[in-house]
């Protein structure tokens, strides 16, 4: 699989799975500024320690949301997305740990 396919493969997923469920998806990149959840780090220089402690915490209010999105998938009775938002708050909370025991590393 190409690189580009792995980035595309959650996103698909999502508007896939939204779609079947008779809901619009994005339209724009205006649409996705306005809705996330993540602030963006636009500093020219961010020490390494930094970066990994910002990366957690990320990760961490991603898996949030997840959970969030869970709860909504349960009560809509879609377990296909159910399944999938599993998956995803495991891959995020084991680079929540990863990069947690990255930083404590010295």
């Amino acid at each position: 699989m190409s690189r580009k396919s792995l980035y595309h493969v959650p996103t698909d997923l999502i508007a896939e799975r939204v779609r079947k469920n008779g809901h619009r998806t994005i339209t724009s990149i205006g649409d996705i500024s306005r809705r996330q959840g993540i602030a963006d780090n636009d500093d020219a220089k961010v020490a390494a320690p930094d970066m990994l402690a910002e990366l957690r915490l990320d990760n961490l209010k991603l898996v949030a949301k997840l959970r969030d999105a869970k709860e909504l998938a349960a009560e809509a009775g879609d377990n296909a997305t159910d399944g999938l938002l599993d998956d995803w708050t495991d891959q995020a909370e084991e680079r929540a740990w990863f990069l947690l025991e990255i930083a404590q590393k010295d």
